[in-house]
């Protein structure tokens, strides 16, 4: 078990490097381009307008979003370790470790673009959808573009689609539970946008991960 550990802390920094390589820049480039022809079309704020009598249904997504990236990983570990299954132990490192490079890569395009959130949990209502603060911390780390709630499922959902690549139940399981997490945020505290973007850079990032403990895996386990 001392070799998870050391292999999560080792390969962490440079899973972080590796998510903005290759194709995996092109999906964050995407998530980019895709933000702009979503904000600039004003979808944004049609969607906003469609979804915000039905949103209160949804903000369980955003209390779920937050909690299970911390407690699943938790979970999984302790029962790769009741049941001696080594594939489970490491999928367990790979869910924590996708979740820890997805919040800190959302926190930092937070960081320089400090984008506003819808306005009906804060106030009055007025169209921001459009609105974004280009600079550093001048919107904060918690709100704004791209979805981390999002992102983070993503994330881990795609660490374990690609860790369980014979398991169709499972793979989709992952999957379900992403979308929930992002349409959630979509309709309460984020814009569309925001949620398509953390779509392809938590993918950027879960396949990643993934790819790293996959190969781990064969050097490791017996």
């Amino acid at each position: 078990m001392n070799l998870w550990n050391k292999a999560f802390l080792y390969t962490l920094p440079g899973n972080v490097i590796r998510s903005f390589r290759g194709r995996k820049l092109l999906l964050h480039l995407l998530a980019i381009g895709l933000t702009y022809v979503i904000v600039a079309s004003g979808f944004d704020w049609r969607y906003f307008e469609i979804v915000r009598p039905i949103s209160r249904y949804f903000f369980p997504a955003v209390i779920l979003g937050w909690y299970v990236p911390m407690i699943f990983p938790i979970v999984l570990f302790l029962a790769g370790l009741v049941y001696k299954n080594q594939r489970t132990v490491y999928t367990a490192y790979a869910t924590a470790q996708a979740a820890i490079i997805g919040l800190f890569i959302a926190s930092f395009y937070k960081a320089f673009t400090g984008r506003p959130g819808p306005g009906h949990l804060m106030g009055p209502l007025a169209n921001a959808s459009r609105e974004f603060r280009f600079g550093f911390l001048r919107g904060g780390v918690f709100w704004g573009w791209p979805s981390s709630h999002t992102t983070v499922a993503f994330a881990m959902a795609m660490s374990i689609w690609m860790l369980y690549s014979g398991n169709r139940k499972i793979r989709c399981a992952a999957l379900l539970y992403a979308f929930y997490i992002g349409i959630g945020v979509s309709m309460t505290i984020h814009w569309f946008s925001d949620f398509i973007a953390g779509i392809f850079i938590g993918s950027a990032i879960g396949t990643t991960v993934a790819s790293t403990f996959k190969r781990l895996a064969r050097s490791i386990s017996p």
